[in-house]
């Protein structure tokens, strides 16, 4: 079995090979789909290829998966297993081999076509929000340089805003910028319009998708985003995994005997998908339910950007329960989720239709009836949630008896975390452990 490394660039790859414990250098091949397949072609059953997953890495490994095994390599986690001074396309392709062949490759999982296609999709609306968002920034700079004041509508690029901006006396040079920041966002708005038209079908298309819009400031967008960045949610086995994944977890220093010390989130992972679920938590907590008085709860303690983090974290673990057990979110409001169907309904260019399919349309007041009876079971259960955490009374965690060969004065801290000798259950019976303190007079129970 060999294990190779490509370590690729735009017009070629520089290939290493480990077969036996030792690593050779095999020369140069070109990345043209000919010149990869004719390299592929001379591939055994047995061989190994791996390189880091840069832009035209999947490209690659797709023409090689039908002669060998691909491994797709994370460019930032080989460079932190590896610290090397020295760095070469010669010296790179043989590391990648060596990792490979040692079994402490980085590994990342490529998924399918339509996976990839859908971050694609997702990745390209990001870009084109982020410039619209550069060319909205350059309007209110050019009001902020005139001193032309706060504008007196909501929405500076609406109908009244843009009005506004008309009647502005500006320089002749401000004057086309403004014009042509404008012409910008019009051209950013209708292409995003037709990113959202192309998700739209493939939102409704998907079980998994139509699950996530159950939850509370979920959208077509965020759902789409997020099932395209989990792709496969087996690959996580348990919620802890998936919120690591996406950069929400907190970062943890711990050295020696001093306790853990937990700080910022890491931010690793698809920043996307951590960007539409903070999205999501501010419109979760605008909403009745559980993640309001959660959210209300943290924010009295700690204020509101890590109580919106937090909402995000756990907006991450209840998807992955609900994308795990094939189930809806338990706390669903039926008429919010079907006017968020009806929205993607219409983008996708369903037809307009007035009322029921039976032909009966209903009542304003009975629209207004079942939403306020919506209304109340949603704050029924943000109170039951308060009542539970008000009654709730965290279990006594036990301490360990210290093992053989550990520091004494371990066993000497152990009271003063204590509180109450621990006990061991023997069927029906609960004993005191013999070797533990008196809880009154600090003295060991066997005269000690």
């Amino acid at each position: 079995m060999r294990a190779i490394g490509l370590d690729i660039h735009r017009d070629f790859c520089e290939v290493a090979i480990a077969e036996g414990g030792r690593v050779r250098a095999a020369g140069r091949v070109g990345t043209a789909p000919a010149e990869i397949e004719a390299f592929a072609g001379g591939l055994g059953p047995g061989d190994t290829v791996t390189l880091e997953a840069t832009g035209n890495a999947l490209a690659i490994a797709r023409l090689i998966e039908p002669h060998a095994r691909v491994v797709l390599a994370n460019p930032k986690a080989t460079r932190a297993a590896t610290r090397l001074r020295a760095k070469t396309d010669r010296i790179d392709a043989r590391t990648l081999a060596q990792l490979l062949a040692s079994g402490f490759l980085p590994e990342v999982w490529t998924g399918d076509e339509a996976t990839h296609a859908l971050r694609r999709r997702v990745g390209r609306r990001v870009h084109l929000v982020r410039q619209r968002t550069k060319a909205k920034n350059q309007v209110h700079a050019v009001l902020l340089r005139t001193l032309a004041g706060r504008p007196p509508v909501s929405d500076v690029f609406g109908t009244r805003g843009r009005a506004w901006l008309e009647r502005l006396v500006l320089p002749d040079d401000e004057r086309e910028t403004l014009e042509a920041c404008l012409r910008t966002v019009d051209f950013l708005d209708t292409e995003v319009a037709a990113l959202d038209r192309a998700l739209a079908p493939l939102v409704l298309a998907s079980p998994d998708m139509r699950r996530l819009l159950t939850l509370p400031g979920v959208s077509a967008t965020t759902a789409a985003t997020l099932l395209g960045v989990i792709g496969d949610i087996a690959r996580f086995p348990t919620p802890g995994r998936l919120v690591a994944y996406v950069g929400l977890d907190p970062r943890v220093s711990q050295s020696g005997n001093d306790p853990a010390h937990h700080g910022r989130i890491s931010k690793q992972g698809a920043s996307e998908a951590r960007h539409v679920l903070v999205e999501a938590a501010w419109v979760a907590t605008r909403t009745a339910g559980p993640l309001r008085a959660f959210a209300q709860r943290l924010a009295a303690r700690r204020g509101w950007n890590i109580a919106i983090v937090a909402v995000a974290r756990k907006l991450t673990v209840i998807a992955w329960h609900m994308l795990t057990r094939g189930e809806d979110y338990a706390f669903a409001r039926p008429i919010l989720v079907r006017a968020k169907l009806r929205e993607i309904e219409l983008r996708a260019g369903a037809p307009r239709v007035k009322g029921r399919s039976i032909g009966v349309a209903p009542t304003a007041a009975e629209r207004e009836l079942e939403r306020e009876l919506e209304r109340e079971l949603a704050v029924a259960a943000e109170v039951a949630y308060e009542r539970l955490v008000k009654d709730w009374v965290p279990s006594r965690k036990q301490v360990r008896e210290p093992q053989a060969g550990r520091a004494s004065h371990d066993a000497e801290r152990q009271p003063a975390r204590q509180g109450s000798a621990p006990t061991l259950r023997f069927g029906s019976a609960s004993l005191p452990h013999q070797g533990d303190y008196a809880p009154d007079s600090g003295q060991r129970q066997d005269g000690t």
